[in-house]
């Protein structure tokens, strides 16, 4: 064999042969990806947040105040209730155990001590009663002492008067009164209870000394009133008869004593200590609770759910979540996460062969995937006692259609779709709410369609809102809910908040489309206006271009629709298109004279660069100007990666003519592009060239534009400068049939008007 090389067999050919990875190997390549792991990863975060969100590990507390349960409800546990009758008579029982404060001060009876003394010394100081003042011994007088004769009268002065002397005899019974004063130094004395923080103890109160509100003392109320004490036979009375060096004296020291109201009360009531210590009782007062059973019935079947049914459902139901085994949660948890994972799979996976948008980069998923977690949140919100107010409507709605704003329809109903899913999770209103909160959003995103006029977003809400209002009696009846008064409510409230999110999203469209970097077509009108800054220019400094980017723009227009482009887009990117030959329009054929061309003094290479200069001189003109990135794009793109044909083929003939003037770097002669990303892009690419090359024609009949434009086409098709816009061959058929009717309409032939004649 020659050189040595051996023949293979025939099972060594066989086995050699390598066949293209089939679609399980293909997906499992693409997991593999850095960038496919990372998206992964961030659905898979969103989704655990999505479960966080709604509590996915518990399942949701799902009834509403209104709701008719088709039977019985019971309890699953037992729990309490709180019983705030109870509670307040425990509270109140609290307050009236609670003694009152006073503060105590003994100086009215050491001052009463030191009068009674004075009198009793001016009283032994007189050696006779004819020697005293009357009155004083008239105080000292008890019952029964006006029917004395004067003799017996001297006689009962002598005695009470030798009880005092000498002066021993005076001290040892000051001493004695001293002792029988004691207890009410002591205690105080007070003439009723203050009732101004309401009704306490009405057996003892709490006794301190002045500027000693720590040494509390309980006295007995009986022991302190100044009625006891002064009543005879009471208190100080006995006090006195039961001493031993005081019974001959003590009535009349008692009948001294109880004259003029002479004992004076020594407390003062602390209505702020009081008032203290009976809220703290109140407050530790026993909380009263009711004890339900497990299997007690907590609402009837066919009657509708009450405040009070609702709050005992609440209570069972934060009781059996509380004892709700933790496998259980973790079970439940994971399923929800599995689930939301999921749904946002298959979205992923519509993204991935339909609408790669989201997909492109991390930040818009990011972007994408918290508006989805924000929307789930405040849904649940908007649907959870005490915040219930049935408004799990409104950011479902609002989400669906800032999304049928940035992306399509179709991709716009999936993620909401997506979205209510994991809201019906986490309120638990079941199949009902799903279909409600599903048929409005698709209501809405099926009629965003083209937002030609703030009015179209009124009406959007206005017909979400009408949905609305059908699909909750409708679905209320299917749940067997009778019509009532709470049911209109109910569904009135829900259009209110479709009507609002309509309201809501006309107001922050403009927030949107800058946030997102979107045009809607309301915004295309506005920035096609014919006296926007840079066209304005554009007609002073080279008025063909301008003639020709409006000829294009209806071109273009006709040729996007037809295959159901945004045709607006097409038209307002065609006005901006050329704007870069602004900077140097003498250098372009529409702006030239028959006998001035530029590029007559240029080389070929340099003549290429004027030329190609005009796509970057127009970028920056747009960003500067604040175009929208769509627009900026369409300039970017429209001659994508095509080469300048006339320079090529002018440096062709003279690397001919001069063989030794090197090689023709065709590269150098090529747009930089990038080719059109976008179908719109790739039909302003075909009528900006048809355009241009039928004003050559000499002849334009139908059949002669007809030729240009399938050449044209032709040539771009197989230069591969569709190959990244999506467009399809029957697509590019259906353009090429739409431009050649608008250019036949523009150069259709007309009757010659007659000449006039002169007279």
């Amino acid at each position: 064999m020659p050189f040595g090389l051996r023949k293979r067999k025939r099972f060594e050919r066989v086995a050699s042969l390598e066949l293209p990875p089939g679609q399980w190997e293909r997906a499992w390549i693409s997991l593999r990806r850095r960038d496919v792991l990372w998206r992964i990863a961030l659905a898979l975060l969103a989704a655990a947040s999505l479960c966080s969100v709604i509590r996915g590990w518990n399942p949701p507390f799902a009834f509403r105040t209104g709701y008719v349960p088709r039977r019985d409800i019971v309890s699953t546990v037992a729990f309490t209730k709180d019983d705030p009758v109870g509670t307040q008579a425990n509270q109140t029982q609290a307050r009236m155990t609670t003694p009152y404060i006073y503060a105590l001060n003994p100086e009215p009876l050491v001052q009463l001590r030191g009068q009674l003394r004075s009198a009793l010394v001016e009283l032994t100081t007189a050696p006779t009663l004819d020697k005293l003042d009357p009155k004083l011994w008239q105080e000292f007088q008890v019952k029964g002492a006006a029917s004395l004769t004067p003799k017996e009268q001297e006689e009962q002065f002598r005695k009470f008067r030798a009880a005092f002397t000498p002066q021993e005899s005076l001290d040892r019974m000051e001493a004695a009164i001293a002792q029988v004063f004691a207890p009410f130094e002591r205690r105080g004395l007070l003439d009723k209870l203050s009732d101004k923080n309401g009704k306490g103890n009405q057996q003892e109160i709490l006794v301190y000394p002045s500027k000693h509100p720590k040494l509390l003392e309980r006295v007995p109320i009986s022991d302190v009133l100044v009625a006891n004490v002064q009543a005879e036979g009471n208190l100080i009375h006995n006090g006195l008869r039961k001493h031993e060096q005081l019974v001959p004296v003590a009535d009349r020291l008692f009948a001294w004593l109880g004259r003029q109201n002479r004992i004076k009360p020594t407390l003062t009531p602390d209505d702020q200590a009081t008032k203290a210590l009976m809220d703290r009782a109140e407050k530790d007062a026993k909380q009263a609770r009711t004890e339900y059973l497990e299997g007690q019935t907590l609402a009837k079947g066919g009657q509708p759910l009450g405040d009070e049914q609702i709050g005992l459902l609440r209570l069972e139901y934060t009781a059996a979540m509380s004892a709700r085994p933790l496998g259980k949660m973790a079970a439940r948890a994971a399923a929800v996460v599995g689930l939301a994972f999921i749904a946002m799979l298959l979205c992923g996976l519509y993204m991935r062969y339909r609408q790669r948008g989201p997909l492109a980069s991390i930040t818009r998923l990011l972007i994408l995937l918290l508006l989805a977690v924000i929307a789930v949140l405040v849904s649940r919100w908007a649907a959870t006692p005490p915040n219930d107010i049935h408004g799990e409507v409104l950011p479902v709605l609002l989400f669906g259609m800032v999304m049928a704003v940035v992306y399509p329809r179709g991709l716009a109903l999936l993620l909401a779709g997506a979205v209510s899913l994991v809201v019906v999770l986490g309120i638990g209103h079941g199949l009902e709410e799903l279909i409600l909160l599903m048929g409005v959003t698709t209501a809405a995103v099926l009629n965003m369609g083209q937002i030609r006029n703030r009015k179209k977003l009124v009406y959007v809400g206005l017909f979400a809102g009408i949905v609305a209002v059908s699909l909750r009696i409708m679905t209320d009846f299917v749940d067997d809910q009778p019509l009532c008064k709470l049911m209109c409510q109910d569904a009135l409230i829900n259009g209110a908040w479709a009507m609002t999110a309509g309201a809501i999203t006309l107001a922050m469209l403009h927030f949107i489309e800058h946030f997102f970097g979107v045009l809607t077509d309301l915004s295309l009108l506005e920035l096609g206006d014919v006296a926007h800054p840079l066209l304005q220019e554009l007609v002073r400094r080279a008025p063909s271009t301008y003639n020709h980017s409006i000829t294009v723009g209806s071109i273009a227009e006709a040729a996007a629709e037809s295959i159901d482009a945004r045709g607006l887009l097409v038209r307002v990117g065609a006005y901006f298109h050329d704007i870069g030959k602004m900077l140097k329009p003498d250098y372009f054929a529409e702006n030239q004279g028959p006998d001035d061309n530029r590029h007559e003094a240029l080389a070929p290479a340099m003549s290429t660069l004027v030329i190609i200069a005009h796509i970057k001189d127009g970028a920056d003109l747009a960003r500067q100007h604040r175009l929208p990135q769509p627009i900026v794009d369409l300039v970017v793109q429209h001659h994508g990666t095509t080469r300048v044909e006339f320079f090529y083929d002018r440096a062709t003939e003279q690397q001919h003519a001069d063989p030794n003037g090197g090689e023709v770097d065709e590269s150098s002669y090529r747009y930089p592009g990038p080719k059109p990303q976008t179908k719109e892009a790739a039909v302003l690419m075909l009528a900006d060239a048809v355009e241009s090359a039928s004003r050559t024609l000499v002849d334009p009949t139908p059949a002669r534009i007809e030729s240009l434009v399938r050449e044209i086409a032709e040539y771009r098709l197989h230069g591969g400068q569709f190959d990244e816009s999506g467009l399809t061959l029957r697509e590019l058929r259906t353009i090429e049939k739409s431009m050649v009717m608008s250019l036949t309409s523009i150069y259709h032939g007309r009757i010659k008007y007659p000449e006039q004649k002169t007279a």
